[in-house]
């Protein structure tokens, strides 16, 4: 059985996403960048994460040329970034850093000062599906911002952590003192 494309999407959007900034490009005029909703840690040894990208992205090219890229995730006020990146916005290429407080990590990579944290990798491995590439980098550099709220992406709308936190059960005392480590 074949599971309908539109259908997919929809029970997908009610999944939430810490919204991302992929970009790369360690020249002025040559940088490029999108926004991602499929960034995630990988693998603590050696530090790593994976991104997937969509094979018609501008973005898509360039990190295989330049074996390196940033995987910057956003905060609260971050939303025009994140459409700007997205396309939504009109923007393209180096002109969609035109926003934002940017410096270069060691890779050359563009790192965006204030994210919520920022990654600097070398490009590692790809692999690739039908539409899109999984792209797994190895952290060169990180930063991160205590106590910002990051941005995340549901039900076609960005939302902060703060709007969505009452709806969540916190369960009874024994299940919160759980770590994540538990169940990894």
């Amino acid at each position: 059985m074949t599971v309908d494309a539109k259908d997919f999407k929809n029970a997908m959007r009610q999944c939430a996403g810490a919204v991302a900034l992929v970009t790369v490009g360690a020249e002025h005029g040559k940088r490029t960048g999108l926004t991602v909703t499929s960034a995630c840690s990988l693998s603590d040894n050696p530090p790593s994460l994976i991104v997937c990208v969509n094979r018609n992205a501008s973005a898509h090219a360039r990190m295989r040329e330049e074996g390196a890229f940033a995987i910057n995730f956003l905060h609260e006020d971050h939303a025009l970034l994140a459409l700007t990146f997205s396309g939504q916005k009109g923007v393209n290429g180096d002109d969609r850093f035109a926003s934002g407080q940017w410096t270069r990590g060691a890779t050359g990579a563009p790192l965006l000062a204030d994210a919520v944290a920022a990654f600097d990798c070398v490009l590692a491995q790809e692999f690739e599906t039908t539409t899109h590439s999984i792209f797994v980098g190895e952290v060169r550099g990180v930063s991160h911002a205590a106590g910002a709220a990051p941005l995340v992406y549901l039900r076609s709308r960005f939302h902060t952590p703060h709007e969505i936190r009452d709806a969540v059960s916190l369960g009874d005392l024994e299940a919160r003192r759980l770590s994540w480590s538990d169940f990894s």
